[in-house]
Parts: structure tokens; C-alpha cells; sequence
């Protein structure tokens, strides 16, 4: 089963905003959620409510619901700017 995944504005103006070569990495990591919503790597936050992975330097932040089989990608930023 694939979740549907959807992306806040916020997070899509930090993709459209990465360099390149990160871009694409990213990009594929985001479309590779919703076969493998929890992949291999992937942390819970303590901070706050949702799930990363991590892409190189960068993370992706997101949110599971498996009830309705949907994922919200809340975040993308560079791993020093991220959880601030």
C-alpha cells in the first residue's frame, strides 16, 4: 500500500531554495515516502510531533498518518538550520 503524500508551502519554497545536486536527492527521498513511509534511518523527534530522514547535510521532516495512509511534509532545510 502507498501513502499519498502532501507537502506545506513552507517545505516546498525550502525545495525549490536547495542547490541542485541536493534537489534531486531530496526530491527522490520525498517520493520514495510513500512506498516506505518509515525507511531505514528514519527518527522519531522528541522535540516535537514527526518523523526525519536524512538526505546528505539536509533533513526532511514530516508527519505519518496511517490511518488515512497520508504523509505531510513539514519541513526541508539544511541540519544545522532545521530544528530551529
Amino acid at each position: 500500500m502507498s501513502h499519498n503524500i502532501s507537502i506545506l508551502r513552507r517545505a516546498q519554497k525550502e525545495l525549490a531554495q536547495l542547490p541542485g545536486g541536493a534537489y534531486e536527492h531530496v526530491r527522490d527521498a520525498i517520493s520514495a515516502l510513500s512506498r516506505e513511509p518509515r525507511p531505514a534511518g528514519c527518527d522519531k523527534l522528541t522535540a516535537r510531533p514527526g518523523w526525519r530522514i536524512r538526505v546528505g547535510n539536509y533533513r526532511i521532516v514530516f508527519e505519518i498518518d496511517d490511518k488515512n495512509k497520508n504523509i505531510v511534509v513539514l519541513h526541508i532545510g539544511h541540519r544545522r538550520d532545521i530544528y530551529r
